[in-house]
């Protein structure tokens, strides 16, 4: 599926464990940067506090819990911009969210959905995990259910959130929803399947075959450059 392209520069930011809201705020100042021009294609690679998102078009009634019961355990359900319904992110889980200009992939949509999905199949592969597609379903899936979850957004052709992986989390927490709406299949983890393995060396394994499926070279930008101001943060070096 990867066709013979020059490789394209992209930046690579690995911001550990931060709460959600401050990676989406962040998200959203890339993607600005993008659009107008004044900045590159970027990568997040993140690890998030325990909080529930709500895609465009998902459905509270996907909570099987009350709000008490979330607010009694401290979780937060936070209404994003992004495809698909309710999802779980927290420890354990290896999320992405590539901010990229899709005029320089084809400008469709659809593509760059699957495109994800390929990175994430050949990152399980490495591991010995088959994943696959499901015909009218996102993500990408195993014989034991599904492991990677994935919700994009769109403003004028520049991508925001991504995927999210199933490294070793806490999976008690997704019994409190149905995972993007669907109530018959399950979800697992890496571990389940398995595979012990720490999230930063997965996250090796993703960044080679993301650079691989999007033909990108990435640049490492340290987290201490976040509080450099705008042109150390986004600028096109």
């Amino acid at each position: 599926m990867r066709e013979q392209i020059s490789r394209k520069a992209c930046k690579l930011l690995l911001l550990g464990r931060i709460p959600y809201t401050e990676a989406w705020q962040l998200q959203q100042e890339i993607a600005a940067a993008r659009r107008s021009g004044s900045g590159k294609d970027t990568l997040l690679l993140v690890e998030h506090l325990p909080v529930y998102t709500l895609g465009r078009s998902g459905s509270k009634s996907n909570i099987k819990v009350s709000d008490e019961v979330l607010l009694t355990a401290g979780l937060e359900v936070i209404e994003v911009d992004r495809g698909g319904d309710v999802t779980y992110h927290g420890p354990g889980q290896l999320v992405g969210y590539p901010i990229l200009d899709l005029r320089g992939y084809q400008q469709d949509l659809h593509r760059y959905a699957e495109m994800l999905e390929e990175v994430i199949i050949r990152t399980l592969d490495q591991y010995g995990i088959k994943g696959f597609r499901e015909n009218g379903l996102t993500g990408v899936w195993t014989a034991s259910g599904k492991v990677a979850a994935i919700g994009i957004g769109a403003r004028g052709w520049v991508t925001m959130h991504g995927f999210a992986l199933n490294v070793n989390p806490d999976m008690d927490y997704f019994s409190l929803i149905n995972p993007c709406g669907i109530t018959n299949r399950p979800v697992v983890s890496m571990q389940a399947l398995g595979v012990d393995v720490t999230l930063e060396e997965v996250s090796k394994k993703m960044v080679e075959q993301f650079a691989d499926i999007f033909g990108v070279e990435f640049s490492l930008i340290k987290r201490d450059c976040l509080h450099a101001g705008p042109g150390s943060r986004y600028g096109g070096q």
